[in-house]
């Protein structure tokens, strides 16, 4: 493979028709230049200058291996104008897990304002539940997971990730208007003990997280729909097929539907982001700070919502 170092040097020689000329521009020494025209003579085994005493000329085979070199040598200098780019984080792919209530209501912001700040970073975005993300950033194929985990579900997250706190999101009681616990001045998780649930599928942290809290307040939550969808949950609720109980992120104020919050039970969920120790670029923490910054719009848009 030809040395990129002596074609500069050649195409440098044949326009100036001067190895001192050369060194001169180039900053290196006459010798310097000498030596590199030698190397690449060998390289290429044909001779590229006619040498006397106080002249050089360039043979035909030079002519023709620096016009050819012209446009190989402008794109590796792209190259490295991109290399660069790519080490400060203003150039290459970043991709990023999310969950879709922080899809929707938290990337948007954060996502924006990253791209206004690096226009050339292209960002992919895979959306799943926590454990599928954690284990796509595990194996590389991600570079940032933003997760959840709630109070009373432990979660003990791998070895060499990062985390970094965006919000914390109170959970809202939904009532259907018109339900007789809309109006007085306290509510209380015993109060819902005779209640029909509406709530995330069996195994998710939300359903475990309501059972939990049922459990100390002495009852088991009788559940008659299951759902992933909190669009599903709300209008269930609307319709008075039940109650819910829904992280804040999670609920869209909607006529036919009120809101409360639970006096004596303090337990939230917490929306984080993820990245690994090693083997991540520079793209990472910088997304991550703009969806932190995010957070603290989302709080304050958001009642039930605090950044973290």
């Amino acid at each position: 493979m030809l040395n990129p170092v002596h074609l500069r040097t050649l195409t440098a020689v044949v326009r100036t028709g001067s190895f001192a000329d050369a060194a001169r521009r180039l900053g290196y020494t006459a010798s310097a230049v000498s030596q590199q025209i030698a190397a690449l003579e060998r390289a290429v085994q044909v001779p590229l200058f006619e040498r006397d005493a106080h002249s050089i000329t360039a043979t035909p085979a030079a002519e023709f291996l620096a016009e050819r070199a012209h446009d190989a040598l402008l794109a590796l200098d792209g190259l490295d104008d991109d290399v660069r780019g790519l080490a400060a984080g203003e150039l290459g792919r970043l991709r990023l897990g999310s969950f879709p209530t922080a899809s929707e209501r938290l990337l948007p912001g954060g996502l924006s304002a990253y791209r206004d700040d690096h226009p050339d970073v292209r960002v992919e975005l895979d959306e799943g539940e926590p454990a599928e993300l954690v284990a796509l950033l595990r194996d590389g194929e991600l570079d940032v997971a933003v997760v959840y985990r709630y109070d009373l579900v432990p979660q003990r997250w791998p070895a060499g990730l990062v985390r970094t706190p965006l919000v914390d999101e109170r959970l809202l009681l939904l009532l259907p208007d018109g339900h007789p616990l809309v109006r007085p001045a306290r509510v209380t998780l015993a109060d819902l003990a005779d209640e029909t649930w509406v709530r995330t599928r069996e195994g998710s942290s939300g359903a475990t997280c309501l059972d939990r809290m049922c459990a100390v307040a002495d009852f088991v939550p009788r559940v008659s729909v299951r759902s992933n969808d909190y669009d599903v949950i709300r209008e269930f609720v609307r319709s008075g097929l039940g109650i819910a109980l829904v992280p804040a992120l999670a609920h869209e104020p909607a006529e036919g539907i009120a809101t409360r919050t639970l006096d004596d039970v303090d337990v939230r969920r917490h929306v984080l982001a993820l990245h690994r120790a090693t083997g991540v670029g520079p793209t990472a923490p910088v997304l991550i700070a703009a969806l932190a910054a995010a957070a603290v719009d989302v709080a304050a848009r958001i009642d039930g919502v605090d950044p973290a």
